[in-house]
């Protein structure tokens, strides 16, 4: 029986996510984590720390 049970698990869903793509705006999930990736890696570049170190300012006496 289980392997019934997943069969119409996995139909049920197939048929609802075509049913949802077909009838409703859904946004397109490549395209949205790219424009993320991209927005954070802008944010990274900006408040990345510089790797030059100038003499001898990083020791405190």
């Amino acid at each position: 029986m289980g392997i019934i049970r997943r069969f119409f698990a996995f139909i049920s869903g197939s048929l609802v996510g075509i049913y949802v793509a077909q009838n409703y705006e859904v946004p397109n999930i490549k395209k949205e984590a790219d424009n993320l990736l991209l927005q954070v890696k802008e944010i990274e570049e900006k408040y990345r720390k510089s790797n030059k170190r100038s003499g001898n300012d990083d020791k405190k006496d």
